[in-house]
């Protein structure tokens, strides 16, 4: 892999985690050398190539899968608290390297230097979690229908779990995925986005390192590279049972359907289209922080990101001054400046979305309050930079109905009571996240009740971004029902299995049944 020295420490960064010295080839974090394709990593901060990564071969894929499972047949006979210490000596590693990787990935996303050292914590985070989990993976006890006999559950590793994650969260998605199978006693193949391509080499040496330490497989952790070519190795194979893909509903419903197909499971995080009611309760200026940061952080390129803001009429028009005031101030430019609020998005592909949004929308009948645009010129080379927009808008619209991977934000209204607001909010595909701005306790319930919101998460008084380890990630309808990180999301990386043990001298049939032996 050729690397190019680069400003803003991001050379340092490299050497820091493994990546400067890299020859051409090493694409899998393995001990072979990888024939594929080369993919340029080229940041969207200024446009440079940062380094070319070699693309996994299926003969590659199935050297990895050769590891994998191998490694699984000694890792998941090593008790659970052990297993655990391994995830304690990643966190650790995780905290050391914490500056240089948040870099990596705020150059290399585009994302700010903030969120990327906040992406970095949410790994150790829940590597901590993964740590204490490792003593309470438990079963139930049940009592028997039948004398001298006892019931009870228990859980056991799966095998080899596949992740696919996005761009947007090119490390921490990952994290989620792992350290929980890690303590499940799984094995991992891992394929990030090709377009964070670095940041997966960065994870799999630091993880890599760690298992070297402890003299353990190296097929514990692995990592392949490529397109979606590469990522239907995994989908397609019998030999991974649990497969977690983060990414849109359309790639969601072609690895949903592969993977069903052939009887395997499935853990899926797509899109999201997610809406803040503000009802005449509430608290505006906490209001305008939550929206303004749940549209414009990380450029709008969160699943998480607020894309709709349903605003009761009697306080419309002071929420949307207030906003358009708030959006006058932000800051765009290099995120690795730590003065500018909004990074650019992940590509060319990403503008060319971004500017088709915001001419759709006019089409269809609303209007730019905050009008949108590429920005060029010194600082901007890359192109990939543009303006947070805000859209009067209507939730019928078929580009408000989709999720547009960018900082825009429409502005809804509703003038009756709170179920017409609640009914705006669930009346899209998608049902990952949602949040009410209210002061009235009979509201907040109501939103959060089973005639409420019908996301997955749901938020009283904060915004739809910043999501907790300690609890379940994931959301419901098209985004497609998968549970990650905290709470019992760790049960999907194991099998249940149920024992029933006789300790009597006699063996009581079924029904009654008899046989005279």
């Amino acid at each position: 892999m050729t690397a190019v020295a680069m400003d803003f420490g991001i050379d340092e960064a490299l050497r820091a985690l493994g990546i400067k010295d890299i020859n051409d080839g090493t694409s899998t974090g393995s001990d072979f050398f990888s024939t594929g394709e080369l993919i340029e990593s080229r940041s969207p901060v200024d446009g440079a190539l940062i380094a070319s990564v070699r693309s996994t071969t299926k003969e590659d894929y199935n050297k990895v899968m050769e590891k994998a499972t191998d490694a699984f047949k000694s890792w998941r006979k090593k008790p659970a608290p052990q297993r655990g210490e391994i995830v304690r000596q990643f966190g650790d590693k995780l905290r050391e390297l914490k500056e240089p990787l948040g870099k990596l990935v705020s150059y290399e996303m585009g994302k700010s230097y903030q969120e990327g050292l906040g992406e970095v914590q949410e790994m150790i985070d829940i590597c901590d979690f993964a740590v204490g989990l490792s003593r309470q993976l438990h079963g139930l006890t049940m009592h028997s229908e039948r004398p001298g006999h006892r019931m009870y559950e228990q859980y056991h590793p799966l095998g080899v779990v596949g992740i696919i994650s996005a761009f947007n969260f090119p490390v921490a998605v990952w994290a989620w995925n792992t350290a929980l199978a890690w303590i499940c006693g799984d094995v991992c193949v891992w394929k990030p986005s090709e377009k964070a391509p670095l940041c997966g080499i960065a994870c799999q040496n630091i993880a890599a390192s760690v298992f070297r330490k402890n003299m353990l497989p190296e097929g514990i952790s692995n990592l392949i590279n490529g397109d979606f070519t590469v990522g239907e190795f995994l989908s397609t194979d019998n030999r991974i049972p649990l497969l977690s893909a983060t990414g849109s509903i359309r790639m969601g419903k072609i690895v949903a359907q592969t993977v069903a197909s052939r009887l395997g499971k499935s853990l899926l995080e797509l899109g999201g289209n997610n809406a803040i009611i503000v009802s005449p309760d509430a608290d505006i200026k906490m209001t305008v922080i939550g929206a303004v940061f749940g549209a414009v952080g990380t450029a709008g390129q969160r699943c998480t990101s607020t894309r709709r803001l349903i605003i009761h009429s009697s306080i419309y028009n002071e929420v949307k001054d207030a906003l358009v005031s708030a959006y006058k101030q932000l800051r765009i430019g290099n995120p690795l400046d730590e003065n500018n609020h909004v990074g650019p998005l992940i590509d060319k592909d990403a503008v060319n979305m971004y500017e088709n949004a915001l001419t759709e929308v006019v089409k269809q009948g609303g209007k730019l309050l905050v009008e949108g645009g590429v920005l060029t010129g010194e600082g901007y080379e890359s192109g990939c930079y543009v303006k947070p927009a805000i859209a009067e808008a209507d939730n019928s619209y078929a580009i408000v109905q989709n999720e547009t991977f960018a900082p825009i934000l429409y502005l809804l209204k509703y003038s009756e009571d709170l179920e017409e607001a609640i009914a705006i909010q669930n009346g899209v595909v998608q049902g990952l996240s949602s949040a009410i701005m209210t002061n009235n306790l009979r509201e907040a319930e109501a939103f959060l009740s089973c005639a409420g919101s019908d996301c997955g998460i749901a938020n009283v008084n904060i915004g739809t971004s910043g999501a907790e380890i300690g609890g379940a990630f994931g959301g419901e309808k098209e985004t497609g029902g998968g549970r990650e990180s905290g709470s019992d999301a760790w049960k999907i990386y194991m099998r249940r299995q149920t024992n029933t043990i006789n300790y009597t001298t006699s063996l009581p049939l079924a029904q009654g049944i008899k046989f005279d032996l």
